[in-house]
């Protein structure tokens, strides 16, 4: 039982410290909070939970050695991620630059597109599974609890909600939106060429 709580711990604040560590996501979730709405950045946090509990699954499903033992696989999963982030790049240079006509005005951004483009931007990199793989064998036995494919998962999710979820609330403040809005032409090509940058990086790893 000490030893569970031993790997739980340990398991628990390597994800956190992942989460926490500038990304994609994160630049999702944050500039989704500033040009949009707290709701939309919200939901984006929840899609990012929901692809990490998605990677942790699979990942204590056996993805590491599927992917070891099938080279191409783990290409083609690396392409399509990389692909998907050039895309959002592309939208985020494309963006017109008078889309808002006055300081008060957000995006509208729908709930369900928001959760899913979060989804979608957490599990773009499968080099994330091997992560959690990587954790998970480190800090857990051979002998794997049964109870241990229900927690890590959900401890996942919940991780990386409470992270993003807080990054939303701190961003989608309204001195933090009129900075934006001030400044979006900016932040819109800076966003984009960080995206593309990742999403070439995945490309070429």
């Amino acid at each position: 039982m000490a030893s569970d709580l031993i790997a739980l711990s340990a398991i628990g604040i390597a994800i956190l410290f992942g989460a926490m560590s500038p990304g994609v996501s994160f630049l999702l979730v944050a500039r989704t909070a500033m040009s949009s709405s707290r709701r939309a950045a919200l939901a984006v946090a929840a899609g990012m939970g929901f692809g990490a509990l998605i990677f942790a699954a699979i990942a204590l499903a056996g993805l590491h050695t599927l992917l070891t033992l099938v080279p191409s696989l783990y290409t083609g999963l690396k392409v399509a991620g990389g692909c998907y982030l050039l895309w959002l790049a592309l939208k985020m240079f494309r963006r017109p630059a008078n889309r808002f006509n006055d300081s008060a005005a957000t995006e509208d951004v729908n709930v369900s597109k928001a959760f899913l483009t979060g989804v979608l931007t957490q599990i773009s990199n499968p080099h994330t599974a091997l992560v959690f793989a990587s954790i998970f064998s480190a800090a857990l036995s051979k002998n794997i609890q049964p109870a241990m494919y229900i927690v890590l998962p959900s401890m996942a999710f919940v991780i990386d909600v409470l992270w993003y979820a807080v990054v939303a609330c701190l961003l989608s403040t309204d001195g933090t939106r009129l900075a934006y809005i001030k400044y979006r032409k900016f932040i819109d090509k800076l966003s984009g060429g960080v995206m593309a940058f990742l999403g070439i990086r995945l490309l070429l790893k």
